[in-house]
């Protein structure tokens, strides 16, 4: 038996993913402790295992003996700790919390998840660190920059894998691949099948999709009626669309809408080309938010009615002069859809604060994107149990792990490392006999 504690364990897709690693050969898990102080994940955690996580692990010191740890920490900025204490020191980060229970238990492996930017954080300096702390523990430490979208999961979602093996570097077969860096190249990479991976089959956002959904997630008229009129009727035409006003490409603003007030062809297009070419360096070596002069503008909107179409705009507040230069007005508009997932490609990135406006067109009708469809876009079988409340579920998929991400790299793991054999040690309840 692998005895286990899941840490920072949200709604416990990392001890899914252990537990069907395990399963797969055949090898008892049992959880020890979970830890987790949100109370609506605790609530969902609870509905699925039924076991009721600790609150704050910085206040647990009563944990049994382990062979395995789980956790994907928080990353807490590592910067402060380092500008107080010197460069290197983690105390006063949840990671510390980490090291304590690692010093303290010697447990035989380790699994650690966290996001892509934690190895360019403060320039690299707070990943080496972290590598350097487990290091200095005994661990031999692997990891893995990873895709789901490479490993069945219609989601493009790249985080970082840290593997640890007590007294010995671990072995695993798995490369670093942070697959398609979006919906359109993954798209393009379909017809190059031999780019993924023959043990997953392709998913796409359309199989993920329910089949019937409450009128709850459906859009309010006002703004499906909007959309129609900026799409001509043609829903379809928004499929991969973010609606998004500071940026051009494959996106649809709030003058395309008539958020503020319908606006003219020529005004549509004249704000269309302000944001596209506003940036441009020889307009200025400013990263964003270039105020253009009349004359700047004319260079790429050469209109005969300019003046009267920025006039307009003003009045309709979707532009503002200053001092004779012209720029679009500050602040996006909270749309209910911020974007429409292509349901013949992946989706982009699920986050705890925008995961309720993903947007689908179905059945010739635009809506929201569900809880369970959140939960299918991280791995999460049906079977699984989804929190109550909408607020609290979306947020929680956000925040949560691609389940069989977890589970293939942990199968990775056992296989090659020959952990499929358990011995007892009366000095450690049971251990992992490859371990030693």
């Amino acid at each position: 038996m692998i005895r286990f504690i899941d840490l920072f364990s949200g709604i416990g897709g990392m001890r899914l993913g252990f537990q069907q690693a395990c399963d797969a050969f055949g090898i008892e898990s049992k959880c020890v402790l979970s830890s987790e102080i949100d109370k609506r994940a605790i609530e969902t955690y609870r509905l699925n295992f039924d076991d009721q996580p600790t609150g704050d692990i910085r206040g647990i010191d009563l944990i049994p003996d382990f062979d395995f740890m789980l956790a994907g920490f928080p990353c807490q900025p590592f910067s402060y700790a380092g500008k107080q204490q010197g460069f290197g020191e983690t105390r006063g980060t949840l990671f510390f919390e980490i090291e304590r229970l690692l010093k303290k238990h010697n447990p035989q492996g380790f699994m650690l998840e966290n996001v892509r930017g934690l190895t360019s954080h403060d320039q690299g300096r707070t990943f080496k660190t972290i590598i350097r702390s487990l290091e200095q523990l005994g661990y031999g430490v692997h990891y893995l920059l990873l895709n789901s979208s490479k490993f069945g999961v219609p989601q493009n979602r790249v985080r970082i894998y840290i593997l640890g093996l007590l007294g010995k570097k671990p072995t695993i077969t798995l490369s670093s691949d942070r697959g398609a860096t979006d919906s359109h190249t993954f798209k393009k990479q379909l017809d190059q099948l031999s780019t993924f991976d023959d043990t997953y089959s392709v998913v796409k956002v359309k199989h993920i999709l329910e089949k019937k959904v409450s009128k709850d997630y459906y859009l309010s008229q006002d703004f499906e009626q909007q959309l129609f009129d900026s799409v001509d009727g043609q829903f379809e035409k928004l499929h991969g669309v973010r609606l998004i006003d500071f940026r051009g490409g494959n996106s649809i603003h709030s003058w395309d809408l008539g958020i503020k007030g319908k606006c003219t062809k020529d005004e549509r297009e004249f704000m269309d080309a302000l944001i596209s070419n506003r940036r441009l360096k020889e307009f200025g070596i400013h990263q964003d938010g270039k105020s253009l002069t009349l004359e700047q503008i004319k260079t790429f909107f050469d209109h005969e009615n300019i003046e009267n179409i920025i006039h307009s705009l003003i009045n309709k507040k979707y532009l503002k002069e200053v001092n004779g230069k012209y720029n679009p007005v500050s602040g996006n508009m909270s749309f209910e859809v911020f974007k429409f997932l292509d349901p013949e490609s992946i989706s982009i990135t699920l986050t705890s604060s925008d995961a309720n406006r993903l947007g689908v067109i179905q059945d010739g009708r635009p809506r929201r994107i569900t809880p369970r469809e959140c939960a299918r876009l991280q791995g999460f079988q049906d079977s699984y149990i989804v929190h109550p409340l909408d607020g609290a579920a979306y947020k929680q998929f956000g925040n949560a792990v691609s389940v069989p991400v977890i589970q293939a790299v942990l199968e990775d793991f056992i296989r090659n490392n020959n952990l499929t054999k358990v011995t007892f040690n009366p000095q450690k309840k049971q251990t992992i006999s490859a371990y030693r």
